[in-house]
């Protein structure tokens, strides 16, 4: 039997926000050299437009973790999807840079909050035995967004027109509003009901999204798990605890290698970088960004049907052992630079789809995945907050220093210091990342309980 319409259609709404979150961090790549032309910036003022949103992001993840179990997860999408259509009009009509940073902020916190409440809403209302392929579809939907961001990117782009960004902000209004609307038709998750006490609203949920054998299991489960966490005053003090502690330095740790191999420097200033391998004209510099694009929404998709056949483990360690090399290449390239001449461009595409590849089925996925598995009911606002704090705090430490990297280092050792990074991860990996596959959320819970180590599940 397969996964039911209505829940397919749940998870696709919901993952609209996946979506936003791959348009409005992907659309900053090829505003860029417009950006940097209308305004005549410099590489400084390059990072911290980049940044921003970013800088949104982190406190977007500080605060969120508590209202999204206060409020619900259905209420906080919706919050989102506001946010996310007033940043748009916002950055649209900037009339400085200023402006534009503070807008790029206001968007950057529904993606904070985004990160985390749309694939632990999908997590809680998914049948156990598809959890992972639904979780997944919201990075399948990132990656159609940073995908569609470039082919706006580049129709909307004119190099006679420096204010060509401006269009290309906009276009984040329309998937704004597709949120909101959808978002109203959905249903609050049958777990948060139910850690509300509205136990009959819960099962009648679950009794159209889980598998009928397991309706009853999970509500036991359920109740077996608020009982314990009845107990705990204080989530923080909790989520810190010993039997826990795995989990936390999961979700920090598997952020810390996606982010420092380099992966949003290709998202965020892949044009740039193509303007360093020889391409002259902005929109010209767009072009191998979209077929980077697409090569990250092929292989995500791939990644949707592995994640529940393959497994979380094994994918991790086959990606980020094909990583590292892919990333020495993509250095090697420049470093041979004057050698290959006016191959460098084909080259260096030809590195970042090998990365891509071996990312997006593996590290881009299980990040978000990983953590809205692997946190009991009680604390998992918390704990993935803190996972959606990790992420970006990361993620802008990247995008703020990439530039300035390339500036004094050089573009060949920057690449070859992630490919550095990507081999300790595969070490780190080997001890940390669980097989969660086929696992209810409550079993992942018992067996932290019990005191297994991570790869013993």
């Amino acid at each position: 039997m397969g996964i039911k319409r209505n829940v397919l259609l749940i998870a696709v709404i919901a993952a609209t926000g996946g979506l936003l979150f791959g348009f409005d961090t992907g659309v900053i790549s090829g505003a860029l050299p417009f950006l940097k032309q209308h305004w005549q910036l410099n590489d400084e003022s390059l990072e911290w437009v980049t940044t921003t949103v970013l800088i949104g992001a982190v406190i977007g993840a500080l605060g969120s973790g508590r209202l999204s179990d206060m409020l619900g997860r259905k209420r906080m999408i919706i919050l989102n999807a506001v946010i996310f259509s007033a940043g748009a009009l916002g950055c649209a009509f900037a009339w400085n840079i200023v402006i534009l940073m503070i807008m790029r902020m206001v968007i950057g916190i529904a993606i904070g909050i985004t990160s985390y409440v749309v694939p632990m809403y999908i997590a809680e209302i998914s049948p156990v035995r598809y959890r992972g392929a639904l979780v997944t579809l919201n990075q399948l939907m990132i990656t159609i967004g940073i995908l569609a961001s470039y082919i706006v990117d580049y129709l909307l782009s004119n190099d006679a027109d420096p204010a060509s960004w401006r269009w290309m902000f906009l276009a984040g209004f329309v998937p704004a509003i597709i949120l909101l609307i959808g978002m109203f038709f959905l249903p609050e998750s049958p777990r948060w009901l139910a850690s509300k006490g509205h136990w009959e609203e819960g099962r009648a949920i679950l009794q159209k999204t889980e598998d009928k054998g397991l309706v009853e299991q999970v509500l036991e489960d359920l109740k077996k798990e608020l009982a314990i966490a009845s107990q705990q005053k204080n989530e923080l003090r909790e989520i810190l605890k010993p039997w826990l502690r795995p989990a936390l330095i999961i979700t920090i740790g598997i952020f810390f290698f996606q982010q420092f191999s380099g992966v949003n420097t290709i998202i965020y200033y892949s044009p740039i970088i193509f303007q360093m391998a020889g391409i002259v004209s902005n929109t010209d510099s767009i072009l191998p960004a979209i077929i980077i694009g697409a090569v990250n929404v092929i292989a995500c998709f791939v990644s949707v049907l592995l994640l529940d056949k393959v497994g979380r483990r094994k994918l991790y360690l086959i990606g980020i052992s094909g990583m590292a090399p892919s990333l020495a290449m993509l250095g090697c390239c420049f470093y041979f630079k004057e050698a290959l001449g006016p191959n460098l461009p084909f080259f260096a595409v030809l590195s970042i789809v090998c990365y891509i590849i071996f990312i997006a089925i593996s590290l881009a996925p299980l990040g978000w995945l990983l953590i809205s598995e692997i946190f009991p009911l009680s604390v998992r606002g918390v704990g993935m907050s803190i996972g959606s704090l990790a992420h970006w705090g990361f993620n802008a430490i990247i995008a703020f220093t990439f530039l300035k990297l390339v500036n004094s280092v050089g573009v060949a050792a920057t690449f070859i210091s992630y490919a550095l990074v990507c081999i300790v991860g595969i070490l780190w990996g080997y001890f940390y990342i669980p097989e969660t596959k086929g696992k209810s959320l409550e079993e992942i819970e018992q067996a932290w309980r019990q005191g297994k180590k991570p790869r013993e599940i």
